[in-house]
């Protein structure tokens, strides 16, 4: 197999095969680092036969990503979900296509709340609903996975549609499966087959073949939603992000280049909607996990609530500064989850030299996120939950220039300021609230993020909420 010299180095590919035999199919993040400790933190593996330029801890991926935003700022090959999406939608594109389709959506993301008290509102009033459906559960023991993403899907659903889910509403419960099904399919190794070996996967079966089914299931969805507002809009009074798309396609209805098309609402409003719920969800899911392993952290937490806050009051974001332990405990369950190991695949968009290789415009390129929230150099004890990561010596809040979990640069996840929000609100509510409890011994619980391919996700476990 031909290997590009210019490239940086990396392991000898096999003609077809690429590098396969040198990854671990369910622990393609494991097998990208252990390959970085040959190779350096700057190198190239053959994915099948598309070479990708592997970056490797916090130094080289701030210096791509940050120093040279624009250089590699284009989104990469993604097989598993390209067939899908097809090169359309915000978070999937690339280009001036991209750029445009991100401004629109960041200005109206804004005018509909998104980092305003507005959207505080929102999530505090999502998370009294999720208080009172936990207490009505009276203590029993429940697997929280659907619920808890219920709860954070109803903030961007807001956004969206101008509507909120009912917990019980089986409608919402099916939309939230898919979801979780389709990050099931894609990290797993049928989806990381697929990824590797596109053309040749899409004739055998297996379960990445139902990943575009349950999208087009999910489209459905969507497409219903968007004619019930093109039967409503009034294009001076938007109510939502889809009456915003929908009145700047009537703008550009005469021009031919538009990006605000059809295809392109549908696959934005797809792309908001999964990446605003599972991510977020998944975090907590995980960070409860880790409270059920160390109850002193949960009770510390538990402490400073009832300091700063009281048992009657609701929490607004602005408690943060006073509640240092909170807010590291949260950056923390952020660090360790790890929830897009291998971030989303980005491109170079011009040739450039990076630390001294040349690399072609059109090259994948894989940061990998998950060496930079567990890189040695900066965090002591990268493997293990330390809320001190996060700490100064005076028990402050100190930030960390390693915490990476939604990526960085120009490819900055779009909800960031409301995801950490939605994370603060979402946990202080539960704890000011509820205890935690589980049938497992905290020795035995496993909090090892559960390590595929394209997500991680925490060990399936059962929890019961206990009224303080």
């Amino acid at each position: 197999m031909y290997r590009n010299r210019a490239l940086p180095p990396g392991p000898t590919p096999l003609p077809i095969i690429g590098n396969m035999l040198q990854l671990c199919f369910g622990q393609m993040a494991k097998s990208m680092i252990k390959l970085s400790e040959q190779y350096g933190d700057v190198y190239t593996v053959y994915l099948g036969s598309r070479p990708v330029v592997v970056l490797h801890g916090y130094d080289a991926v701030k210096e791509a990503l940050e120093d040279h935003a624009d250089e590699f700022s284009g989104r990469g090959t993604f097989p598993t979900v390209d067939g899908f999406f097809q090169g359309f939608g915000v978070i999937l594109s690339s280009g001036e296509h991209w750029a445009q389709l991100r401004r629109f959506s960041l200005t109206a993301l804004k005018d509909f709340g998104m980092g305003k008290r507005s959207i505080q509102e929102r999530i505090t009033e999502e998370a009294e609903f999720l208080a009172e459906d936990l207490r009505s559960r009276k203590g029993t023991l429940f697997d929280p996975t659907t619920i808890l993403t219920l709860a954070f899907s109803n903030i961007i659903y807001s956004i969206v549609f101008n509507e909120r889910f009912d917990y019980q509403d089986k409608e919402s419960a099916e939309l939230v499966k898919t979801a979780s099904e389709i990050f099931e399919h894609v990290s797993s190794r049928w989806g990381q087959m697929l990824d590797i070996f596109p053309t040749l996967m899409k004739y055998i079966p297996g379960r990445h073949q139902k990943i575009i089914p349950l999208f087009l299931q999910r489209q459905d969805f969507i497409a219903e939603k968007v004619k019930k507002h093109q039967q409503t809009l009034d294009l001076t009074s938007p109510h939502d992000y889809i009456d915003c798309f929908l009145i700047q396609m009537e703008k550009e209805k005469n021009n031919l280049a538009s990006v605000f098309n059809m295809k392109n609402l549908l696959t934005s409003v797809e792309n908001l909607f999964f990446a605003g719920t599972e991510t977020a969800s998944t975090t907590i899911r995980s960070g409860l996990l880790v409270l059920l392993k160390y109850p002193e952290i949960e009770e510390k937490i538990h402490e400073e609530i009832d300091r700063v806050i009281g048992p009657n009051r609701s929490a607004v974001y602005e408690d943060r500064s006073q509640m240092p332990y909170t807010e590291a405990v949260l950056h923390e369950m952020q660090r360790f989850a790890d929830v897009l190991p291998m971030n989303l695949p980005h491109q170079v968009m011009q040739d450039i030299t990076f630390r001294g290789y040349f690399i072609p415009k059109g090259t994948d390129v894989m940061p990998l996120l998950c060496s930079v929230l567990r890189d040695s150099k900066v965090y002591k004890d990268p493997e293990n939950f330390h809320p001190e990561h996060f700490l100064d010596e005076n028990g402050g809040f100190k930030k960390n220039r390693a915490f990476m979990p939604f990526s960085a640069g120009k490819r900055l996840c779009l909800g960031d300021v409301m995801a950490k929000m939605e994370l603060f609100l979402f946990l202080v509510a539960i704890l000011q609230n509820f205890s935690l409890h589980s049938p497992v011994d905290p020795k035995d619980i496993d909090i090892n993020p559960r390590m595929t391919g394209f997500a991680n996700q925490p060990l399936p476990y059962e929890i019961s909420f206990v009224p303080r």
